[in-house]
């Protein structure tokens, strides 16, 4: 009987010493009785069981000793090691995502049949009742792009008119589209002061195949391109590479060449490959185009840039100016009054060149286009230039004797002719007109006279009497 008494006793002080231990045991203690233990995995799996067990009792022993009779309450639940065949875990403890309800998710609205209404009497809903569409507008704003937010609303019943839905659908599209319309831009298009990856890929080519040593920076900016300053490399048997090179990046955005066809369409040279249909070889052409326009130049030997080469939409140039300084513009110089008379004088032979030896019209002839180096006038940007006997040719003459005449003669020089005088002088016409007006007119008729002419027998009519015309084109 001591020993049995001597026992009790041992377990009663036990008890008291540790009654933590004991409470963990309430649940059913998993024995080999009725379990397969052969298994290691099953017996591993038990006891995972019950040392997670014993965790979660101390995590809801410690949860209770802070909060006590707190009206804010602190939880580990997100600590607990709860496992899906455990019995001890109550319906409230599981996860919602562990369900197949998710809240964020709205409810479907109820259906309408086909014959277009539900119940009976005076509670009759139909289709078009405002209640069921404003729940399903709410719905379908499911289907709107991921980038549009239209946020969540758990809990609430939303219903959205028909007006405020369709206003928001507009909006939704007109986003998306604004977005791609966005990213088809930066990724194809030349940016102002910057190139897209298909241009940078043609430079840097041109630098990996020694054509160019380095490209420096961007030295001016305009509606139509833009120019980059860059050292010439290794010169090679049928290319002599200037030390200083200017490339022009012809834009590749088309806002600016929409209105600018009629310099090129009209053409005899690219009139066989325009096409309104592929806008985008259009400004390939506009490249080509100056760089031809710059061949009969030099070869003329009028001042103007070098052509070096020229690759789909960038022309390689000589630079002119020095140590990546370029030439000023004729606008910008201040030129002393026997300097402004050369200068004058100068650009009144270039533009007699450019007509009978080059059978060009520079078509954009000011003070923004011409540079002053050297000592002399340098001409660039003429790739809207176009040939005397175009539909608008003379009109494009006429217009750039006007800007000399007028920059000339605001800049003191007596002898500057005025644009009637400057226009005869270049084209050896002879048009006996008192006023602007009628001078313009019977331009025009001359245009017209042509353009009839190459109609009805398809070949270029020459207007021009004296030596030194412009030669005749067939078509």
């Amino acid at each position: 009987m001591s020993e049995q008494l001597a026992k009790e006793l041992q377990l009663e002080e036990e008890n008291a010493a540790f009654p933590e231990v004991v409470a963990v045991a309430e649940g059913p203690f998993i024995t080999g009785e009725n379990i397969d233990t052969s298994s290691d995995l099953m017996l591993a799996q038990m006891l995972q069981m019950e040392f997670d067990r014993e965790y979660d009792a101390q995590l809801r022993r410690e949860e209770k000793k802070i909060n006590g009779d707190s009206k804010v309450s602190i939880s580990f639940e997100n600590y607990r090691k709860v496992h899906p065949y455990d019995s001890d875990s109550s319906e409230d403890e599981v996860d919602w995502q562990d369900t197949r309800h998710d809240p964020y998710r709205a409810d479907k609205p109820t259906t309408t049949p086909r014959k277009g209404f539900i119940g009976k009497g005076k509670d009759i809903t139909t289709k078009h009742d405002e209640v069921v569409c404003g729940r399903k507008n709410t719905a379908r704003m499911e289907n709107f792009a991921p980038e549009f937010q239209v946020g969540d609303g758990i809990g609430m019943d939303l219903k959205l008119s028909n007006q405020v839905f369709n206003a928001l659908k507009q909006h939704a599209y007109s986003e998306e589209r604004r977005s791609a319309r966005l990213h088809e831009k930066k990724e194809h298009s030349t940016a102002e002061k910057a190139v897209d990856p298909k241009t940078r890929l043609l430079l840097y080519k041109m630098v990996n195949a020694g054509m160019l040593e380095t490209i420096t920076g961007c030295i001016s900016t305009g509606k139509e391109s833009v120019v980059f300053h860059a050292y010439g490399g290794n010169a090679t048997e049928d290319k002599v590479i200037p030390p200083e090179c200017a490339i022009k990046v012809f834009k590749t955005t088309l806002n600016e060449f929409k209105n600018r066809d009629k310099y090129i369409k009209d053409d005899y040279r690219f009139k066989d490959r325009f096409s309104k249909l592929n806008p985008r070889k259009i400004i390939r052409m506009w490249a080509e185009k100056e760089m031809h326009n710059l061949t009969r130049m030099q070869n003329a030997g009028i001042p103007c840039p070098q052509v070096v080469i020229l690759k789909k939409h960038v022309l390689v140039m000589s630079f002119i100016g020095q140590d990546q300084v370029p030439a000023p513009k004729l606008k910008d110089v201040t030129l002393s009054s026997e300097d402004m008379k050369k200068a004058y004088y100068q650009i009144l032979n270039m533009m007699q060149q450019l007509y009978k030896e080059c059978n060009l019209v520079h078509a954009d002839l000011s003070e923004y286009n011409m540079l002053w180096h050297d000592g002399k006038v340098w001409l660039i940007d003429v790739s809207q230039s176009v040939e005397p006997t175009h539909p608008h040719g003379l009109e494009f003459l006429f217009r750039d004797c006007k800007n000399v005449s007028q920059f000339f003669q605001k800049g003191g020089v007596a002898e500057a002719l005025n644009e009637r005088e400057l226009f005869n002088a270049v084209s050896d016409l002879n048009i006996t007109a008192d006023n602007e007006v009628d001078f313009q007119a019977e331009i025009e008729a001359l245009e017209k006279m042509n353009e009839d002419h190459v109609q009805n027998h398809g070949k270029k009519l020459s207007m021009f009497s004296s030596d030194g015309d412009p030669p005749i084109y067939d078509e």
